[in-house]
């Protein structure tokens, strides 16, 4: 099987557990912040993996940064137990963040141009970051009118925001995979590597939305 189309199958399954979740907090059931802490714990555990088998003069020429992004995915895991609280702005935050990445890869891969870094990600463009932020911009927005059945200015903006950040917390996962000398950060969900690799958009825009709820 391709790796596309493991991406596809895998994305489909991702999007059912998290239909799941909404389902359950709708007859009471917190899923979604249970769901929430549960990834961030992965996260956690996989970058620890990481580090265990980076070899040691990697560790030590590197420490720091390192260092200082298990704790960061420490702050996640606090962002998401309190965010989760608060099962739409979870999912608000999922389905941009999703939206965004699946535009940007698919619009990356079709219009091409200038790469933004390629230093750290080889197949990132401007122009996939600009119809990543689009799509997720419309997610937000759409969102809203599915819930309200009215256009919420706010969302324009969150949509953006959060669009934006997703795309430069994938950029700081890349910079922390080249310093470990990684491709992915593993291999728990096929065609798209590990919990690192597939939620490295929670990176900044959820303890954003963390600092703004509090």
């Amino acid at each position: 099987m391709s790796n596309t189309k493991q991406r596809i199958i895998v994305g489909f399954l991702m999007a059912a557990v998290v239909v799941a979740a909404a389902v359950g907090e709708y007859y009471g059931i917190p899923a979604v912040r249970y769901l929430s802490m549960l990834v961030a714990i992965g996260m956690i555990i996989e970058m620890l993996i990481c580090i265990k088998s980076t070899p040691r003069e990697t560790i030590k020429k590197n420490w720091w940064q390192f260092s200082a992004f298990l704790l960061w995915l420490i702050v996640i895991f606090l962002a998401a137990s309190y965010v989760g609280t608060r099962p739409w702005i979870m999912l608000l935050l999922l389905l941009i963040i999703a939206c965004a990445d699946i535009g940007a890869w698919f619009f990356g891969k079709l219009i091409g141009g200038d790469k933004m870094w390629e230093r750290l990600s080889a197949h990132k463009t401007w122009a996939g970051q600009i119809a990543g932020i689009i799509c997720g911009t419309f997610a937000a927005i759409m969102y809203g009118l599915l819930g309200t059945d009215m256009f919420m200015p706010q969302l324009l903006w969150i949509g953006i925001s959060i669009s934006l950040l997703s795309q430069y917390g994938d950029l700081t996962a890349s910079w922390i995979k080249r310093k470990m000398g990684l491709k992915d950060f593993g291999r728990i969900l096929p065609g798209h590597g590990g919990l690192l690799d597939r939620f490295d958009g929670w990176i900044y825009a959820l303890p954003l939305i963390w600092f703004v709820m509090l």
